[in-house]
């Protein structure tokens, strides 16, 4: 079986290698197709890979191309983990929101819509190829925003596509690590959209052990819930995704951006040309150890500062850039995205039914959304396909902030497909963190402007 990663030249690809190696005998892996439009990176992080899989004694031929036809051909399971325009049009994307006094962050609010423009026609156009070259092969979507970027590609007709995020089974993790068992042990019911979701029960051998979890200040601190505070947690009486951060501290997440000497953006360009300087002067095939070894220090150093103004553990920039990150990757990090998909990959291959929450067309599980909707939703997953769960009805504020932000993205999807100002003008003075006619005109414009010569002309 052949497995393809597009946007392998990326620096998280290394992490998906070692992830999907793990568990290539289960899934009957042979091949792992690394493709990337950019060759020089793709050289180096393939080499990467290659060192990691030696290290690992596997027998997965693991082969690097810039041809995305030669990269579907023959593939059954495709990521897709791109950033069209490069780091530098992340920059881009939260500098322009933080002039105008809104949140610059890449996925939520302004920056995610910028991130759109350029990831729905990108995206489309590789769903084409799917469509033509292997058809009847799975897509999984890690492309941001990973739920509206899912929501273009089911709009346009590519029912074989699943949003996957690690985030949303971020409850399912911290609930098996804290109570010491699997996580296929652990049955969440997680609702709401990607970035934006919530989780209201957790059942372990029948018990929904949720309610005495999150009236636990221990597990509050010792889990993703520390971003926020106790009372918070409390008052909604449900497991919060961390991003919904941005959305019930608003004004603290712009100032405490602003207030960085550098964006997360910025910060992430320093560090990756960094790595690449030091890869291409090791020479990786020369001495794949020490490589190996400046690349997961590099990773511990990007993760420590994650979110790091929400995080009261968490070192700021000057003093993560001042601090030794070579140590090991610690065993409980879990997955990530790939940890998501090879999920799904079981379920298929080993024919071991799966409870995942997934990026998948609603249809009819939360009451309040159409059903053509992209959700994040608990799904059961098994040789039949990927099933969203019921959920029916949801508290009426987090309906309708599923429902603002759920307006917002169909407004996105119309406008990517029709290039107008109009519609995309409209798409911003819909999201809760913009609303504002004057700014999202303001906003528009400079992101078409900023972003020209990879989406084009707009009407």
């Amino acid at each position: 079986m052949k497995l393809t990663l597009i946007g392998g030249g990326g620096v998280r690809a290394p992490l998906f290698v070692t992830s999907v190696l793990r568990r290539a005998e289960r899934i009957h892996l042979d091949e792992l197709c690394l493709m990337d439009i950019d060759e020089a990176k793709l050289a180096i992080i393939g080499e990467i890979c290659r060192a990691a899989a030696r290290a690992a004694g596997s027998a997965v031929a693991i082969t690097t191309t810039t041809d995305p036809r030669a990269a579907i051909q023959d593939a059954r399971y495709i990521v897709t983990s791109i950033r069209a325009g490069g780091d530098r049009g992340r920059v881009l994307d939260e500098r322009i929101a933080l002039r105008h006094g809104v949140l610059g962050q890449e996925t939520t609010g302004p920056g995610g819509f910028a991130m759109a423009l350029r990831s729905i026609p990108a995206l489309l156009g590789y769903a084409d190829l799917i469509a033509q070259i292997s058809p009847g092969a799975w897509m999984f979507n890690f492309t941001n925003p990973a739920g509206l970027v899912t929501q273009a590609l089911h709009d346009a007709g590519f029912s074989h596509t699943v949003g996957i995020c690690d985030g949303a089974n971020q409850a399912q993790h911290a609930v098996a690590r804290w109570l010491g068992v699997n996580a296929r042990d652990v049955q969440t019911e997680v609702y709401g959209l990607n970035h934006l979701s919530w989780a209201r029960r957790a059942w372990v051998d029948g018990k929904d052990v949720l309610p005495d979890l999150l009236a636990d200040p221990a597990f509050l601190s010792a889990s993703d819930l520390r971003v926020f505070e106790p009372d918070l947690v409390r008052l909604m009486g449900v497991w919060l995704n961390e991003y919904l951060f941005y959305y019930y501290y608003a004004e603290q997440a712009v100032a405490a951006i602003t207030g960085d000497g550098r964006t997360r953006g910025e910060e992430i360009v320093d560090l990756n040309e960094g790595l690449f300087r030091t890869l291409r002067a090791i020479d990786v095939r020369a001495d794949p150890a020490e490589a190996l070894r400046k690349y997961y220090a590099y990773n511990n150093r990007r993760g420590a500062t994650y979110m790091h103004y929400a995080r009261p553990d968490a070192p700021d920039m000057a003093e993560a850039d001042h601090t030794s990150y070579e140590a090991p990757p610690s065993a409980d990090e879990g997955e990530g995205y790939a940890g998501v998909a090879l999920d799904i990959i079981e379920a298929f291959e080993a024919q071991e039914p799966l409870s995942i929450a997934l990026n998948v067309p609603n249809e009819g599980a939360i009451a309040c959304m159409r059903p053509g909707d992209v959700v994040e939703v608990s799904c059961r997953v098994d040789r039949d396909g990927i099933h969203a769960q019921p959920i029916g009805d949801i508290p009426e504020s987090q309906a309708l902030l599923m429902q603002n932000v759920k307006h917002y993205e169909r407004l996105t999807v119309e406008a990517v497909r029709t290039r107008s100002k109009d519609v995309a003008v409209q798409a911003l003075m819909a999201h809760p963190l913009v609303m504002s006619y004057s700014r999202a005109r303001a906003l528009v414009n400079e992101y078409l402007e900023a972003h020209a010569p990879f989406i084009g002309e707009w009407h």
